[in-house]
């Protein structure tokens, strides 16, 4: 006689959890961030080293360095930028979106140490003497572009303006921007080759907190000189040491292609199943839909980068989930074929599949670690998923498929029905 009980208990868990998945989905998607194999953009990686001498990279110049970059990142308007420390002295940086690829690498690179120096080179001012974020791009008299700046001290300017018109006859303020040891005023205008940004002549003491960087060649480079002075100088050097950038075109034909061969990979893979083991087939589908979606829930929820490895990670996790069915569906069959009942073979089977389960997760959790802790950022992305789809898979596919076959064969509606299980009477032994 069949008990309503357990039946009635697996539809409506079924209903309940279609109902939960059906509101999640358009949120998943919706935030589901892309990685730069997918979205396109920019990538590169920094070495960093002392600005000055005697400066110790630790835990601290490196935070600073990316609060630093992370402000100039926001210049570029990137919603959705990874910044990542890497062995202690590099920084990875990744850009989804980002077209104007020679400007993202100007603005993070460029240290952007502004000094006002005189012709002979000797420093007189620097950057601590600007109104920080106070940098703008304006027009003089015939329409020609140059950034605004503001002193916080116009005492301390006119004091400078004051020892420049001194030192006749050359009354010019060098305006620099990451002056280096060995540069030279004269030797760069005798060679007409001005790494500085502006030479204005000084005619008379300037008591005030307005100056004006003229010179510039475009809109562009008064914008870019602006936004990095506002953004602020860098507290390291940074030396690039590997760049990488996709195309938005290529990196969303790569998405559709992937999700295409996912897509007819797992749906082979559920008809495989419920070929070949009938109804526990079919409980192993419903707990693989459900697998996919935990797995997305999680992975948005820690707000992780969906990438090209990501997705392989998943389809990885898939043919695990469906591997650990695999073999609590066969050991059922096995005792099934012994001569037990169906309830005391799925019992037996699921006990005796257990440990060969939890034992083959185990390994795949253990080398997913050790790729976290070693590999790259495109390694970490992998690395992540293969993580997450582990330790999901021994929540929904041992104890998830356990509970929903558990509930159909307790409420005995199964009872001497092995073909369900893909078992012949033929196969039994007496």
């Amino acid at each position: 006689m069949v008990k309503k009980g357990p039946l009635f208990s697996f539809f409506a868990i079924l209903i309940v959890l279609a109902i939960i998945l059906s509101f999640a989905t358009v949120p998943i998607i919706h935030n589901v961030k892309l990685g730069l194999d997918l979205k396109g953009g920019f990538e590169v990686l920094y070495q960093i080293k002392p600005l000055k001498a005697g400066q110790k990279i630790d835990s601290n110049t490196m935070s600073n360095a990316v609060a630093a970059i992370n402000k100039r990142i926001n210049v570029l308007g990137v919603s959705e930028p990874s910044i990542s420390i890497e062995n202690g002295n590099r920084i990875r940086v990744q850009l989804p979106g980002v077209k104007d690829e020679k400007r993202a690498r100007q603005l993070l690179s460029t240290t952007a140490v502004l000094t006002f120096r005189d012709y002979k080179d000797n420093l007189m001012m620097d950057g601590s003497d600007l109104q920080p974020g106070k940098a703008n791009v304006a027009f003089d008299q015939l329409n020609h572009p140059m950034v605004t700046l503001q002193l916080k001290d116009p005492a301390r300017f006119a004091s400078v303006t004051k020892k420049i018109l001194a030192e006749a006859p050359n009354n010019v303020l060098v305006i620099w921007l990451d002056y280096q040891k060995g540069d030279s005023f004269l030797k760069e205008v005798s060679q007409k080759n001005h790494k500085f940004i502006s030479a204005p002549q000084v005619s008379q003491v300037l008591n005030t907190t307005d100056v004006q960087i003229t010179g510039m060649a475009s809109v562009q480079e008064a914008t870019n000189l602006k936004d990095l002075l506002n953004s602020g100088s860098l507290p390291v050097k940074m030396t690039e040491i590997y760049s990488d950038s996709v195309g938005a075109q290529f990196g969303q034909n790569s998405m559709t292609q992937t999700l295409f061969a996912g897509a007819l990979g797992v749906a082979a893979i559920l008809l495989f199943m419920l070929a070949f083991y009938r109804l526990g087939g079919l409980i192993a589908d419903l707990t693989l839909v459900f697998y996919v979606y935990i797995v997305m829930s999680v992975f948005v929820g820690l707000q992780a980068v969906l990438t090209l490895p990501g997705i392989a990670a998943l389809i990885l996790g898939i043919g695990m989930a469906v591997d650990a069915n695999i073999i609590t569906l066969e050991r059922i069959k096995d005792e099934i074929r012994s001569g037990k009942s169906i309830l005391s073979a799925f019992k037996s089977g699921n006990q005796r599949a257990l440990p060969t389960v939890v034992d083959a997760n185990m390994t795949t959790i253990i080398a997913a670690g050790v790729l976290f802790s070693f590999g790259n950022s495109a390694v970490k992305g992998f690395a992540v998923m293969l993580l997450i789809s582990n330790i999901i898979t021994l929540i929904t596919s041992v104890y998830g498929a356990r509970l929903f076959l558990g509930l159909l064969i307790r409420s005995r509606a199964l009872n001497d029905r092995p073909g369900l299980f893909g078992v012949r009477r033929s196969d039994i032994r007496e």
